[in-house]
């Protein structure tokens, strides 16, 4: 199966904006492909604020924003103790079935995780299950200020540790105005010390932009080159 799966190293740094992007620039490339956000925790699923409608609207998918979020409680806790607090019981298995019809849909899957890899999930694992479990090659979303090389080298070796693929890192949220040293050399040193590549520097987009906007910022700033979909 072609695609990706996208995590963070943290929460709130615009996940949901690189894989609606990237899955809506995907498509405008001639590739079919789908969005999967398993659980979302904060909104309910139709809520137009939640990351499965705005994964549907960036993407531009015709998928129902059901099948796209299987699982949406309205709590912003970490995923397992939000559906428990809701009185669900959700498994990998489940979540694995919710791929597995989206899939049999598109010849390529951009799945988004929640938070960071190792964020409680579901009853029987963290999010670093499910990305295992996906076989899908990871994208890590990381912010541009000082810190994030830490938290992207961890998380790099988190992932390869676990036996997941690490195709690339994208930084996203970058202001020029306001980039210092350590914003400009920041992916230059996450090369450096993990061999592993920087996919683009994304400029710092808004929740409401629209999807042109979000569209023609991933198209500029990706190295399509580099980004194997395979």
């Amino acid at each position: 199966m072609k695609g990706f799966f996208i995590t963070g190293t943290d929460t709130g740094i615009g996940k949901t904006i690189i894989a609606g992007g990237l899955a809506g620039v995907l498509r405008e490339k001639g590739y079919d492909c789908g969005v999967y956000k398993p659980v979302q925790s904060g909104h309910l699923v139709h809520h137009p604020e939640g990351d499965a409608a705005r994964l549907k609207r960036l993407s531009g998918v015709e998928d129902p924003v059901e099948l796209i979020c299987p699982y949406a409680i309205e709590e912003p806790l970490a995923p397992v103790l939000a559906l428990k607090r809701a009185g669900q019981r959700v498994t990998l298995e489940d979540l694995q079935n919710g791929y597995v019809r989206l899939k049999e849909k598109h010849k390529c899957m951009i799945v988004e995780g929640a938070g960071g890899l190792a964020v409680p999930y579901v009853e029987d694992g963290l999010v670093v299950d499910a990305a295992k479990m996906f076989e899908l090659p990871m994208i890590i979303v990381a912010r541009p200020n000082l810190g994030t090389v830490n938290h992207t080298l961890l998380t790099i070796h988190y992932a390869i540790k676990r036996g997941i693929q690490v195709a690339g890192v994208i930084i996203s949220g970058y202001r020029e105005e306001m980039a210092g040293i350590s914003e400009k050399t920041n992916p230059e040193l996450i090369e450096s010390y993990s061999g592993i590549p920087v996919l683009g520097v994304i400029p710092w987009l808004d929740e409401s932009d629209s999807r042109e906007k979000v569209s023609a910022a991933i198209r500029k700033t990706v190295q399509w080159d580099q980004l194997r979909i395979t």
